[in-house]
């Protein structure tokens, strides 16, 4: 695939004279459009996706990205010390290293079960965080 200024996420920014430019590839599908977004007087446009589901995800990142966290919490009395994890949905980019400091403080304690809820709303964003394998 290769090319300067593709990658995954929002790689290219330039600047033009009435506007900015970012490149991106499309992670909705395998095919990995290469979108080219323009910024011309506060306002996004998109070409190079295949689909209308390309145009969506590059204004999401572009305007609000969002990510699915999967991280590690401690846990007490199973054969391992840590138990993965991962948010059911995605949460604001920009919350990511606050979750990852509010998930260090949890401590699990053995049964748990895949799918159990560790965290029911996670910094207030509606989303939860759920085990993501047992743990006897």
């Amino acid at each position: 695939r290769g090319g300067a200024g593709y990658g995954t996420g929002c790689e290219g920014r330039e600047r033009l004279m009435d506007g900015l430019e970012r490149r991106l590839v499309c992670i909705v599908c395998p095919k990995g459009c290469r979108l080219r977004a323009r910024q011309e007087e506060g306002r996004w446009t998109v070409e190079g996706n295949g689909c209308p589901r390309g145009e969506a995800y590059a204004l999401q990142e572009l305007t609000a990205p969002t990510r699915v966290l999967t991280t590690t919490v401690r846990l007490t009395g199973g054969a391992h010390p840590r138990l993965p994890v991962k948010t059911v949905g995605a949460i604001p980019k920009e919350r990511l290293f606050d979750a990852m400091e509010a998930l260090r403080q949890v401590e699990l304690t053995v049964p748990v079960r895949r799918g159990d809820v560790v965290v029911p709303d996670l910094l207030g964003t509606g989303i939860a965080v759920v085990a993501t394998q047992d743990a006897e």
